[in-house]
């Protein structure tokens, strides 16, 4: 397969650079890799895309190339002396493959020269050809320098030849040896290149692949020869005389092997043309309006072509294992065969050679019993061959260290002189064998008989029987076997062909990310440079952010179409992935991470401060989340056709409490009952903590009882309360609604009784809408107050309106005072109960408070009243402050429509301080940076969003299913993951772990063979590179798997 330009095609490609992208000013520099770079250029009415690969290929661009996530050094240089700068020219130098491109003019001028031969390179110049930066320095002689600070030499640059003269084709012919081709006596002699060479040798009537000596007479060719040489070099210097040059893409056609036997033409790209070469007329083609395109296209489709490749080579190697099993089975069987023939043939020998054999034997005991030395045995049987001995000259060698001895034999009642010449290698080719036996060496075992070695022969002959036998009834079924695992090879190697084809990398598969229970998409950079990517490209005003404040921690994005507060679930897996993806996760470390929105992130430091790569200033309130496990997990999304979407609808939907409890019961009973690798907690410890839920439940249930009691009294005593004026019970009621308390207040009514003597009345009251009208009918003044009794909840305090006291409450000053300590301590008992459980929703209270209600029972059970008046006129200012506030606030609410109920969280009815937002500088500032990457990105953003919905982690077997994709997660994201796996920390390796898993889920019995192809088909790099660190992996039954 053709890779790189040659110099007719960088003619072609520069022809038409020329007319697109000449007078285009470049937006932004890419770079896809070391060696590949993207100009992103404009004009006012066109766009495009400059594609520049390093000793390969130059070639505007229509498709989407995966770009690097944070630019390299080069792209940097570019981007600072390139970006809107105009392209002035384009042009090769010489003849030579080596474009120079000029941005701008005047001092600002600047050259960009890439050189597409050898291992390439690309050099940034100044207007003088002063290096600035290079792509790969090197030394040419000692002369020639390519680094930075060195010229660039442009006037080494190779002229075009001159179309070569009789005399220099004479001498060229005689020079060369015969039968060399004359493509390769031209070559040095043109500047063309073979294909050209090769066209025109066959437009002037020579055969292709001509050779000196075969196809060409000096004499008589060599005028056509030279015809042909000054036409191939006309092509080089008369290029631009085109006026237009179209592209062609040459294919090679080959044949793959379906699993049903047949057999398919799979058409490959094997090479790039500006003009069609006759050499190729007659091959499959396509044709494209210009050489450019031709480029593009064959570039782009590369990748597939190289899966296609894979594909043909890995069923070849299938075809081939499969050939040599039935070629090793026959050469067995003839091998058996052969052995039985010989075996029989030998064992006839001895019978027919008895004597002969019985003498042999009987001498070669008899030196060796005599103690003869082994080399004089030979010696004397050397000298009595000389003297004729018949048996003697039997003996062919002595093998004494294993005691046989090798004699050849032969047929002693039919042999003929004549015989010696039969069975020859010809005649046994031919098919005419002797029917007599042929003279052969026979081995014989000293320690037995003549008869007793025919005997062994003929035994060898019988065990080779029965073998030759048991591998011919096997054979069937080691054949059938073979056949059947190369009919799963080729069905295997064409699904993962199919799915790699159909495999599209998203946007987010760059960066750490995964997809969390209630369907928001959540992000992370790999390192500082992708976090601050993350960050500056990804994150919107109402998108959330989640970070923990440890070293290494990821910045996490949870994109936020709707911009309304993500679920506690997803803030709570989105602080997990913070959690994991830093030094936590290495010491093993429990903590919590914290959330702000999106506005609230910035990278306009304060004055005097600087911010690194990766980091950010967060201004305003942070929230904080709950302490995290660190718990991950690893398992496989997989991607739906279209058709197959709306049966998953709904399947990351946000959950109420019970199906939420029910599911986390579920993964508990899960991993309690079934996982075999993770320690679970000690008997004990459960015990415990078993016991003191039960406590904290009954203090719970008596809480509840006290409240009831109070409730009850309340309304008994507002029934019996007199008659009060309308417009002040109007305005209290408006004033209790507005406050959406769910608990009762205490009303403490203070009589004058004279000089410095008061009575206290207590009076619990509810502040429900209804409730609140009849309680403040009791006759209400102007000098109403609000006061604080040492904790943080308001108290209404009343006065009657007549400031004296009947004879009864003065008899019964202390019964008066006793009963407001206790109401007040039940009140602030009330109000804890009730804030805990507004807080909470619900939930017991959190460790530590209970303790504290003791703490409040017991600070207010040695106040006096004196001691009490006094604070509740030291707190009455700022009683009145807050409850402004909270009335302010309140009456906004009931402006605005708001319904009664709990107390919604601060970050919905707070509004967030205004140093939080970044300043209108910074915003414009960010705009013009990141103007062009968010129109590129916009869109594909916005698609890509949507495949989400598209990807399912549990498949059905009624699902069409295009590939799988491998994702890490919180494990409790993963509750209804088909295929998953827990991941802890541990010392297991990334590799190893990620292969066990999938080995796991490849030995699954509810897996279809559609979803088996598809894990198979993931690549090995895209399994591990999401994993936090080194793990342990737990599964169940993953000890079998181990085993």
């Amino acid at each position: 397969m053709k890779t790189t330009f040659t110099t007719v095609d960088l003619l072609a490609i520069v022809a038409e650079l020329k007319q697109r992208i000449q007078g285009m000013r470049v937006v932004q520099v890419y770079d896809i890799d070391a060696r590949t770079y993207l100009l992103k250029l404009q004009k006012p009415d066109n766009k495009c895309v400059l594609l520049l690969e390093s000793g390969s290929r130059i070639h505007t661009t229509d498709y989407e190339w995966p770009k690097s996530p944070a630019p390299s050094g080069f792209s940097m240089k570019l981007r600072k002396h390139l970006k809107n700068k105009r392209i002035e020219s384009v042009q090769q130098l010489g003849v030579d493959r080596i474009v120079d491109l000029t941005f701008g003019s005047g001092d600002a001028q600047h050259h960009v020269i890439v050189e597409l031969y050898d291992r390439g390179n690309i050099v940034l110049t100044d207007k003088s050809y002063s290096i600035l930066n290079i792509l790969r320095p090197r030394k040419e002689g000692e002369d020639v320098r390519f680094a930075v600070h060195e010229k660039y030499p442009v006037e080494r640059a190779r002229g075009a030849k001159d179309p070569p003269t009789l005399e220099s084709l004479k001498a060229a012919v005689a020079s060369a040896k015969d039968n060399t081709p004359l493509k390769k006596i031209l070559n040095p002699l043109l500047d063309c290149g073979g294909g050209v060479i090769d066209h025109h040798l066959l437009e002037a009537g020579f055969p292709p692949s001509a050779k000196l000596g075969q196809h060409l007479k000096v004499d008589d060719d060599l005028t056509q020869l030279l015809q042909a040489a000054t036409k191939a070099q006309a092509v080089v210097t008369a290029w631009a005389d085109r006026t237009q040059s179209s592209g062609y893409i040459i294919k090679k056609v080959g044949n793959r092997t379906k699993p049903d036997g047949t057999v398919e033409e799979v058409p490959i790209y094997e090479e790039f043309i500006p003009m069609l070469y006759a050499q190729y007329a007659n091959r499959p083609h396509e044709d494209f309006s210009s050489f450019n395109m031709a480029c593009d296209e064959f570039f782009s489709k590369m990748e597939a072509v190289k899966i296609d490749q894979k594909a043909m080579q890995q069923e070849k190697e299938a075809l081939k294992k499969l050939a040599n099993v039935k070629q090793d089975h026959m050469k067995r069987l003839q091998d058996l065969s052969n052995m039985q023939k010989n075996n029989i043939l030998q064992g006839q020998l001895i019978e027919l050679n008895k004597d002969l054999v019985e003498k042999a034997i009987l001498v070669v005991r008899s030196l060796v019993a005599n103690q003869i030395d082994w080399r004089q045995i030979r010696e004397l049987l050397d000298e009595a061959k000389t003297r004729g001995d018949p048996v003697a000259l039997s003996i062919k060698e002595l093998k004494l260290e294993r005691n046989t001895i090798v004699i050849s034999l032969s047929d002693p009642y039919d042999f003929d002189e004549d015989d010696l010449l039969l069975d020859s290698d010809e005649e046994r080719e031919e098919g005419h064998e002797s029917t007599k036996m042929r003279p052969m060496a026979v081995e014989i075992d000293l320690d037995i008989s003549a008869m007793a070695n025919a005997r062994c022969y003929y035994d060898q002959k019988r065990q080779a029987a029965k073998k030759e036998q048991k591998t011919i009834s096997a054979s069937a079924k080691a054949l059938q076997s073979a056949e059947k695992k190369t009919r799963q090879t080729l069905k295997e190697v064409a699904a993962i062909t199919n799915i790699n084809k159909a495999r599209k990398v998203h946007w987010f598969e760059k960066f750490l990310w995964f997809i969390s229970s209630e369907n928001y998409l959540v992000i992370a950079g790999r390192d500082m440079q992708m976090n601050e990517m993350v960050v500056k490209r990804h994150l919107k005003p109402r998108d959330v952010y989640v970070h923990a404040d440890l070293h290494g921690a990821a910045s996490v994005v949870i994109k936020n179409p709707s911009g309304k507060e993500p679920p506690p679930k997803t803030l709570h897996e989105a602080g997990i992935m913070a959690l994991c993806y830093s030094r936590a996760w290495d010491e093993k470390v429990v903590t919590s991470a914290w959330w702000v929105w999106g506005d609230q992130v910035s990278k306009t430091a304060q004055a005097g401060e600087y911010l690194t790569t990766g980091a950010f200033m967060v201004r305003g309130k942070k929230n904080f989340l709950p302490p995290s496990h660190l718990v991950y997990g690893f398992g496989f999304l997989f991607r739906l056709e279209e058709s197959s979407v709306a049966r998953h609808a709904g399947e990351r939907r946000i959950r109420s409490l019970e199906e939420d409890s029910d599911a986390k019961e579920s993964l508990e009973n899960l991993s309690i009952n079934e996982e075999e690798e993770l320690n679970l907690d000690d008997k004990d410890e459960e015990q415990e903590n078993i016991i003191k839920e039960e406590n904290e439940e009954k203090e719970d249930e008596e809480l509840k009882e006290n409240e009831s009691v109070s409730v009850k009294e309340n309304q008994e005593e507002e029934d019996s309360d007199g008659e009060g004026d309308d417009e002040d019970r109007k305005d209290k009621s408006d004033e209790e609604r507005d406050q959406s308390v769910e608990f009762p207040d205490t009303v403490v009514e203070i009589a004058h009784i004279g000089g410095d003597q008061f009575a206290l009345r207590p009076r619990t009251v509810s502040t429900t809408s209804q409730i609140s009208q009849s309680s403040t009918g009791g006759g209400e003044e102007e000098g109403d107050k609000v006061v604080y009794l040492g904790d943080d909840k308001p108290v209404q305090v009343n006065r009657n309106k007549n400031n004296s006291i009947s004879k009864d409450s003065k008899g019964k000053k202390g019964k008066n005072r006793q009963d407001s300590i206790s109401s007040a301590q039940q009140n602030n008992k009330n109000a804890k109960h009730n804030k805990e459980t507004d807080n909470g929703k619900g939930c017991p209270p959190k460790r530590g408070q209970k303790g504290k209600l003791k703490k409040i029972k017991a600070k207010y059970r040695d106040q006096d009243e004196e001691e009490r008046e006094m604070r509740m006129q030291l707190l009455q200012s700022m009683g009145n402050a807050k409850e402004s506030k909270k009335a302010k606030g309140n009456k906004k609410d009931v402006k605005e429509g708001k319904v009664k109920g709990p107390k919604p969280r601060p970050s919905e009815t707070q509004p967030r301080p205004e140093a939080a937002l970044p300043k209108p500088e910074d915003e414009q500032g960010k705009k013009e940076e990141d103007q062009e990457e968010e129109e590129e990105d916009t869109p594909q953003i916005a698609d890509d969003l949507n495949i989400v919905n598209a990807l399912t982690a549990q498949p059905v077997a009624e699902d069409e299913l295009l590939y799988a994709i491998p994702v890490c997660a919180p494990y409790s994201t993963m509750a209804n993951y088909k295929y998953k796996v827990k991941l802890t920390p541990g010392p297991g390796k990334k590799g190893k772990a990620c292969k066990t898993a999938l080995a796991l889920f490849m030995g699954d019995k509810t897996s279809t063979t559609r979803e088996k192809d598809l894990l198979r088909a993931v690549r090995d790099n895209d399994l591990s590179k999401n994993l936090p660190g080194k793990v342990k992996v737990s599964a169940p039954n993953i000890h079998k798997v181990r085993k």
